[in-house]
């Protein structure tokens, strides 16, 4: 089964979650793209919805879903997103769409956030996927000299600006056994808008496609 077909599960299956009248954060890539066909499904009995990206609005309003503008709102019920990686404390790295400050945002107010990916999302360790980094384009020089020092690789991403109008760097080699005191210590440098690790705010329930149907993953409390 290829991985499409598992990020379809994991898509679908956010469905179950999502109260009629309510107003949906969604988040931004292929397996969210999978959901918003989903969204699509039951669009008549949500109001609709608050994007992280322009190409999620894009793709929202080409389905007929209402999109609101985040600004208007200083909490949501619930927000449905993917991950680069995910761990098993259901922390993530996300950026690899270089929409991951709005999807921060959303993440933040939030009542429930709900992390949807494919089984080869699932790490022990940060080590793979490269960190993203949102900073100010005249912090670029800084900001990768600091990288440097706690033993990152940063690469500028060419070509690419963000929908806030930045530039992303992506760090490679880094082996991330404290990601909640690294996201905390890269976002305390001027410069940076964010970094693409949430930790501090990880996700509540966690839907994975695998090869034997969707594993669910929850914190107590959910």
């Amino acid at each position: 089964m290829n991985l499409d077909k598992l990020k379809k599960k994991a898509a679908w299956a956010a469905l179950d979650y999502i109260l009629p009248g309510t107003i949906i954060g969604v988040g931004t890539g292929t397996t969210v793209s999978f959901f918003i066909e989903a969204l699509s499904t039951i669009k008549k009995i949500i109001y609709g919805a608050v994007s992280s990206s322009n190409n999620s609005t894009l793709l929202l309003k080409k389905n007929g879903i209402q999109v609101f503008n985040l600004q208007n709102f200083s909490s949501l019920p619930i927000y449905i997103d993917s991950a680069d990686e995910i761990n098993h404390q259901m922390q993530m790295i996300k950026g690899g769409g270089a929409a991951l400050t709005r999807e921060k945002i959303i993440a933040a107010i939030a009542k429930k956030f709900i992390c949807i990916v494919d089984e080869s999302k699932i790490v022990d360790v940060f080590s793979n996927f490269p960190l993203p980094i949102e900073v100010i384009p005249k912090a670029l020089s800084y900001i990768s000299k600091e990288i440097i020092k706690i033993g990152g690789q940063p690469k500028y991403r060419k070509n690419i600006i963000t929908d806030n109008g930045n530039i992303i760097i992506d760090v490679y080699n880094l082996h991330i056994k404290d990601p909640v005191f690294l996201e905390k210590k890269i976002n305390s440098l001027p410069g940076v808008v964010t970094v693409g690790l949430f930790a501090s705010r990880s996700a509540d329930i966690v839907l994975i496609g695998t090869r034997k149907g969707v594993k669910v993953i929850k914190k107590n409390k959910f």
